[in-house]
């Protein structure tokens, strides 16, 4: 029997254009239903299968890192913003294994809707053995979906609570915990209508995208009121 190991690493990857509240809900409610030791938040340099981030990887790891500096053991990682390929989960994976991870110690945090479309995924089914996967219910669907959604994956499957230490292999833990109904396509909606985003980022988040002009027309560095009147009363930039 493979030797049991105290360190369960989290990895919480995405786009994290921007990081928001559902994302840092994620963390929590795999830390919690996992007894987590460390969580490792990845931002991808170039996703494979959406559109190219609207923020630079320079912004999006500086908002990775305001968002969690209030967790003692989290810590963000610049794994995929340092290699110019697609980033694919498979490959991330397949680094930590190099730096002596094994599977049964790594749990790749992911939302119920993400983890629906896994047979999509770059060395499907070969990734589902590479680490757990801790999926954690989104707002409109819920993890109880799952088994009948994926009945092939089914037996690989494992209702938390469960005993963590006990497992030797890769499984598929399912998390059904409350996480805030945001998205990031939302946060950069409401900044282009001029809406406010309190409360779907941290606040030190929220001040990030506001100091640099994030997700909205306006320059960076220019206000939207940095106005002057010109001749006749019209206002010039």
């Amino acid at each position: 029997m493979p030797e049991l190991s105290d360190r369960r690493v989290g990895i919480l990857g995405g786009t994290f254009d921007p990081i928001h509240c559902g994302h840092i809900d994620m963390g929590r409610a795999a830390w919690n239903a996992l007894g987590l030791t460390t969580l490792i938040a990845i931002p991808a340099h170039i996703p494979p299968h959406r559109d190219q981030p609207s923020a630079s990887s320079h912004h999006r790891f500086a908002m990775v890192a305001l968002a969690i500096a209030a967790e003692s053991r989290w810590r963000v990682s610049d794994v995929e913003l340092r290699t110019e390929a697609p980033s694919y989960t498979s490959d991330t994976l397949a680094r930590f294994h190099e730096r002596g991870y094994g599977a049964s110690e790594m749990f790749f945090i992911i939302g119920t809707d993400a983890f629906a479309d896994i047979a999509r995924w770059k060395d499907y089914p070969l990734i589902l053995s590479r680490a757990s996967f801790a999926v954690v219910s989104r707002p409109g669907y819920s993890v109880t979906q799952l088994p009948e959604r994926l009945p092939f994956l089914k037996p690989r499957m494992v209702q938390t609570p469960a005993d963590i230490t006990s497992q030797t292999e890769a499984r598929v833990f399912l998390i059904d915990a409350p996480t805030a109904n945001v998205s990031s396509t939302a946060i950069r909606q409401h900044r282009a209508a001029g809406r406010s985003i309190a409360g779907m980022v941290v606040p030190s988040v929220e001040q990030h995208i506001e100091r640099h002009r994030l997700y909205t027309s306006v320059p960076p560095g220019r206000r939207a009121s940095d106005r002057r009147s010109g001749p006749g009363g019209r206002q010039v930039a």
